[in-house]
């Protein structure tokens, strides 16, 4: 396994609509644990191919899992229990994932992107929804999934279709956002 590149804005291949994976080979494999190692690396919780510049429909993420019951918890339990046991990791490698229904319930949550490294904005998303993909065994799975994770999904689906959470929100703040990044990415 290898650690890539991640590719940052204004690079134009973010803007890329990512080609579907034919053949599920040995290549196909390999790139998915680099592409998982590569966001682990960058202490993200998921990554799409087009990030590190590959015109692919591949996502992985991990957006962790909790060992005990959750609910009925008030938050300061919830953080209690999490501090004592902590997150076990739960990766997911989705080839050509695709979005099969959005839930009715909206959310607001704080997204960044590794992309944007250092930039963070409250971007309105469906709470719920249920995809479809191929895993790395080959088996075709459905998810339904919500909270973090739901989020995490459309936002890396996202990137294989060129758009950037930053797309979603004011075009004012979403030109400062590029403004000052390019400026700060530019002197790296």
């Amino acid at each position: 396994m290898s650690i890539k590149e991640i590719i940052k804005i204004p690079n134009p291949f973010l803007k890329v609509v990512a080609k579907p994976v034919i053949d599920i080979d040995e290549n196909i494999l390999s790139l998915l644990d680099d592409m998982l190692e590569t966001m682990y690396d960058a202490n993200g919780i998921g990554l799409a191919a087009t990030q590190i510049a590959i015109d692919k429909r591949l996502i992985v993420m991990d957006c962790g899992e909790v060992d005990f019951e959750t609910e009925n918890l008030t938050e300061e339990e919830y953080n209690k229990k999490l501090k004592e046991n902590g997150i076990k990791p739960s990766p997911i490698k989705m080839i050509n994932p695709k979005l099969v229904s959005l839930g009715d319930k909206i959310n607001e949550r704080e997204e960044g992107c590794l992309s944007i490294p250092g930039y963070n904005a409250n971007v309105k998303r469906p709470a719920s929804l249920k995809v479809e993909y191929t895993d790395e065994n080959k088996k075709n799975v459905t998810l339904n999934a919500d909270g973090l994770l739901a989020t995490c999904i459309q936002h890396e689906i996202d990137h294989l279709n060129g758009i950037l959470f930053i797309d979603h929100i004011s075009r004012l703040k979403r030109e400062m956002i590029l403004k000052k990044a390019i400026k700060e990415y530019s002197t790296d």
